[in-house]
C-alpha cells in the first residue's frame, strides 16, 4: 500500500511515517516500479503498536529497542516488561520531584502573602522567590 493510504488508515502523517522509517521503527518498504513506497499491510499493525507504546509513555528509543527484538525474530515480551518496570520507576521519581516542587511553591505562595511589593529590591528581581535569609522569611 502506498504511504498516503497507510497514513489515512493509521491517522498518522506521511511525514511521521517517513520519520519512523528513517529511525528504524518501520522496515524500509519495497519500492514500486514508479519509485513509490509499497508498504505491507503489517506496517499498519506496527504503527498501531508504536502509537500504543507512546501512549503508555515509552520513548521512540525504547520502542525502537522493542521492535528490534521482533525484527530479529525474537519475542520482546521479557524486554518490554523490563522497560515498563523502569518507566514505572521513572514516573515514581518524577511524581516525588513534583511533590517536592509543589511544597516549595506552597511555601512561596504563603511567603508572598506576607511580603510588601514596595520592599522588593530591583537587584533581587523578585523577593517572593529570593532565598530565605536568617531572621527573614
Amino acid at each position: 500500500m502506498q504511504i498516503g493510504v497507510l497514513a489515512a488508515q493509521t491517522g498518522l502523517s506521511v511525514k511521521t511515517i517517513r520519520y519512523y522509517e528513517t529511525i528504524g521503527l518501520l522496515t524500509a518498504p519495497r519500492r514500486a516500479p514508479s519509485g513509490y513506497r509499497d508498504f505491507d499491510p503489517d506496517a499498519a499493525d506496527r504503527l498501531a503498536f508504536i502509537r500504543a507504546s507512546q501512549a503508555s509513555g515509552l520513548s521512540l528509543g525504547e520502542i525502537r529497542g522493542i521492535v528490534a527484538f521482533r525484527d530479529r525474530g525474537e519475542s520482546p515480551c521479557a524486554h518490554v516488561l523490563e522497560v515498563l518496570r523502569r518507566r514505572g520507576d521513572d514516573i515514581d521519581r518524577q511524581i516525588e520531584e513534583l511533590r517536592r516542587a509543589r511544597g516549595v511553591i506552597e511555601t512561596l505562595v504563603t511567603r508572598a502573602a506576607s511580603l510588601d511589593p514596595a520592599d522588593c529590591a530591583p537587584s533581587g528581581v523578585c523577593h517572593v522567590i529570593a532565598p530565605l535569609r536568617a531572621g527573614r522569611g
